[in-house]
């Protein structure tokens, strides 16, 4: 589950975990506006999700979700905070933020 404000950094960083787990698709767009985008990995399949245009958790369960926490499947998903009681207990979470100093860096946590 990836967390932070507009422009921290969480597509950018999905798509260097997609590249990471061999998915060799030449574009990796956003899925702002598609919602959830799906590829195929090394020995796995990737659902790569934003819920950013989502109001809440009954919009995003209705898009059945779910389906894609559990293996094969691994999750990205941006803006959780949308229904985050969906969200299974294996949950990694990053937080990302623009350093206040340097907008180039990112200040990144992430926890199990």
């Amino acid at each position: 589950a990836f967390y932070g404000d507009l422009g921290a950094g969480k597509s950018l960083f999905c798509r260097a975990v997609m590249r990471g787990l061999g998915v060799l698709d030449d574009v990796l767009p956003s899925p702002t506006f598609a919602i959830i985008q799906e590829y195929k990995g090394n020995d796995c399949r990737l659902a790569h999700m934003d819920w950013y245009r989502l109001s809440d958790p009954d919009e995003v369960e209705m898009l059945g979700v779910c389906e894609f926490f559990c293996a094969p499947w691994i999750a990205l998903i941006e803006w959780p905070q949308r229904a985050e009681q969906l969200l299974p207990s294996s949950l990694i979470t990053i937080t990302m933020c623009v350093d206040a100093d340097n907008p180039d860096y990112r200040h990144i946590d992430i926890r199990r």
